[in-house]
């Protein structure tokens, strides 16, 4: 289980344990660092484990009970042994997670490849937003809108509301949990932060020390990038004497480390769309919209100012938003779509069954566009999409989807 910091692989990992399993053995690897010695000599699993139930004070049984690591990127032999495991102990339960699991393998260390199930965790979407503080009924709505429904007046408004408030609070667990029990926006901010300053300390305890002032940089640099109205990422907005051969190995560790994500540009909206990318033409998000407001000292004032929140920063939260939910909806890379002269440009991609659908975001209730009629005329997809605040409504060939139902694209597309 990977993950950047702070998104509830822990968490996940012993509730899953403790509801499953008669029994859990939690090690961390950077709580607890000298548990690494164990996994220096011999990895064998009829090894490891006598030394493991030793260190834990407890017998480990097959089969009914779990055997957690964590933060498992800083022990080579705990990876490795997963392999072990596997061949010669498979009836041990082992789930294993990491915060920077991600750099691990990118370096190409010894990951047991076929050994094990890989799965990624991010913040939480707004549909679980809405579900983690209590508001089943609208979560309910939202799973059963479609065009054949009558769109309710009062919940679309007050959906809009929670969009606010999730615009602000993200989907990290512990500032959606303080957000439920106190609704103290102050409160949520400080754990923001606190995240925040986590992940400039992964900077310096992680990085080659050389990297760190460009990693740093580059991370400072993210929310002007997103300001942008146009938002290709240029290195030179970075540091006028940047260059990108300079800065690439820092970017691809702020994205190894799950921090940002990058779409990419294609001129060619035809399958197979990974054939067709730009890989030196791309934008970059925030991993989480609610961070993205910390990092900007974005007040909370502002929910209370009706739509402001989605037009600001020519609307960089809502583009952010709409790119962080496809990302855990799909896991796949983000691609968007310009124009061999670069007059029209779509903001998403999305293949689906052979075909590829334009997804346009919109800020506001302003729906016009020349760029998916543009698209249309030169791919003619079977249906255009569109984001925005108005409620679900088809016609004309396009597909408006309100902001909050986006974790129902996969449905949603095809009525």
């Amino acid at each position: 289980m990977k993950g950047a910091r702070q998104t509830g692989k822990t968490y996940l990992l012993k509730k899953f344990g403790t509801q499953e399993y008669k029994d859990c053995h939690y090690f961390n690897f950077e709580e607890t660092p000298e548990i690494k010695d164990l996994f220096i000599n011999n990895l064998k699993p009829e090894h490891l484990l006598p030394n493991l139930e030793l260190y834990s004070k407890k017998k480990i049984h097959a089969k009914t009970d779990l055997i957690i690591f964590d933060e498992i990127q800083s022990c080579d032999g705990a990876l490795t042994s997963l392999k072990y495991f596997n061949e010669n102990a498979h009836n041990y339960h082992i789930a294993a997670a990491g915060s920077l699991l991600g750099l691990k393998l990118s370096k190409g260390s010894s990951f047991p490849v076929g050994k094990v199930n890989l799965f990624n965790i991010y913040p939480l979407t707004f549909s679980e937003f809405l579900s983690a503080i209590g508001e089943q009924q609208y979560l309910i709505f939202i799973q059963e809108l479609s065009s054949k429904t009558n769109s309710s007046e009062v919940f679309h408004k007050h959906l809009i509301e929670y969009l606010r408030c999730y615009y602000f609070t993200g989907g990290m667990p512990e500032v959606v949990k303080e957000y439920r029990d106190s609704k103290d926006l102050a409160v949520c901010r400080n754990i923001q932060k606190e995240i925040l300053t986590t992940y400039e300390l992964d900077f310096a305890k992680h990085a080659k020390t050389i990297e760190i002032p460009k990693i740093s940089l580059l991370w400072e640099s993210v929310p002007g990038h997103l300001s942008r109205e146009n938002k290709k990422f240029v290195f030179s907005s970075v540091k006028k004497s940047a260059r990108a051969r300079d800065y690439e190995s820092s970017l691809q560790w702020l994205m190894d480390a799950g921090l940002i994500y990058k779409t990419y540009a294609t001129e060619r909206a035809r399958g197979p769309l990974q054939a067709n990318l730009k890989k030196d033409i791309f934008k970059i998000y925030h991993l989480d919209v609610g961070l993205l407001g910390a990092m900007v000292n974005m007040s909370s004032d502002i929910l209370l100012q009706k739509n402001m929140l989605f037009n600001t920063y020519h609307g960089a939260f809502v583009e952010n938003y709409v790119a962080t939910h496809l990302k855990a909806i799909r896991e796949e890379t983000l691609i968007y779509w310009k124009s061999e002269g670069k007059k029209a440009e779509v903001d998403f991609l999305i293949e689906n069954n052979g075909h590829i659908y334009p997804l346009e975001v919109k800020a506001g209730i302003n729906t016009k566009s020349k760029s998916l009629k543009s698209f249309s005329t030169q791919f003619h997809p079977p249906k255009l999409l569109r984001i925005s605040l108005l409620p679900l409504h088809v016609g004309n060939n396009i597909l408006n989807i309100p902001l909050y139902a986006l974790p129902e694209l996969e449905r949603l597309m095809h009525l």
